[in-house]
Formats: C-alpha cells, structure tokens, sequence
C-alpha cells in the first residue's frame, strides 16, 4: 500500500537568516526589473524558487546588493533586524514614487537560547513564490513609472546596532497620503516577513 511521508525540515536561526537575506536579494532584482529602474537587456534570466528570476548584470547593482545581503544577513541572525524598505525615487527631483516594506518579526526565544524550529523547505518556497509572482505582476496594480528612476535601501534595527561604516542615517523616504497594496508573507518559523509596497497617489494632485 502506497504512503505519503510529510517531512519537517529543522531550521536554525543561520539558516533562517540566509533564506530571509536571499530572498531580500531575489526580491530586489526582481522589483528594479519589473518597474524599470534598469534596462530590461541588463538583467539575465536563472531559475530561482521554482520560477524563472532576473538578476542584475550592472556590477554596481550587483556588489550594492551582495554587500545588502550580507548585512541584512548579520542582522537577522543577531535578531536586530525589524525591517528593510526599497526605495524608488525620481532621478530628477528625488521625489519619492514606491516604498517596497518588509516587515521583519523575528522569534525572540530562538535569538535568546539557540533553539530551531521545524517546517517544510518546501512550503517556505511555495510561499516565497507567492510574493514573487506578485512583483513580477506589479505592472498590472501600480502605476507606470514613466521617469528615469533611482533607488535606496533603508534598514530599520534595533537601538542598540552599531551603525556599519558604509550605511548612513537616512530620513524615511515617505510618500504623503500614499495608497498601499499588501503582497503575502512568508515565514520560516523564526522570521516572518510581511511585505506592504506603498506608491504615489497621482489623483490627489488633481483636486
């Protein structure tokens, strides 16, 4: 007689914080290509989370994002991270047009005695894939960005982090009376992160 075996993958706060940054850098990819911050011939195609993914081949993005990823990685594993927002802007004005928000909530009790916890590797992947395809789809639920655009990251952490030496303190690059779409979450038992991106509401510019 045939059986099904449900398997648990053990996480660990490492491990959690590497699928968390990884993702982070997937993400990031995904949202400059998908809102045209840079030239679609500049990105190439791999496959990632069982979908096909663009990533940057400009070497500035490239090293900006692997410097990212590394530090949001050190972060999370200290339990210090609390959220991470990608930035778009007007390369002209500076005018702040999308705010990506990843709320980090971060499971206290792993940080403080080293436990782990349990789930699926693969339904950490189902659920990630739900967020990407959401990027990849963002044209059909924001508005065009018909400007040369730029972008930032901003990383909220806790009080008591030492400011690394290439961060700087930044304001937080609001939108006023923005209007906001919520993507899914994702969580691996020890971080979950819930994503809300944030836009420019042209019509209020119009009263």
């Amino acid at each position: 007689m045939a059986s099904r075996t449900i398997t648990k993958d053990i996480i660990t706060l490492r491990g959690s914080a590497a699928i968390v940054s990884e993702f982070f850098g997937y993400a990031a990819n995904s949202i400059l290509y998908n809102r045209g911050v840079y030239p679609e011939e500049s990105f190439v195609k791999v496959k990632k989370y069982g979908l096909p993914m663009l990533l940057t081949q400009d070497e500035g993005v490239k090293t900006f994002i692997a410097n990212l990823t590394a530090q949001l990685s050190e972060w999370l594993e200290a339990g210090k991270l609390q959220r991470v927002v990608l930035v778009i802007m007007s390369k002209v004005t500076n005018e702040v047009l999308e705010r990506w928000n990843f709320s980090i909530e971060t499971d206290s009790e792993v940080v403080e005695k080293g436990v782990s916890r349990e789930k699926s590797d693969k339904e950490i992947m189902r659920e990630i894939q739900a967020i990407m395809r959401q990027i990849a789809s963002s044209i059909t639920y924001l508005p065009c960005l018909d400007e040369p655009c730029v972008f930032d990251v901003l990383a909220y952490t806790d009080k008591d982090v030492s400011e690394p030496f290439n961060w700087i303190e930044s304001d937080p690059k609001l939108i006023s009376n923005p209007q906001m779409v919520k993507l899914h979450s994702f969580d691996t038992k020890i971080h979950k992160v819930d994503t809300i991106v944030s836009y420019k509401n042209d019509e209020s510019d119009d009263e």
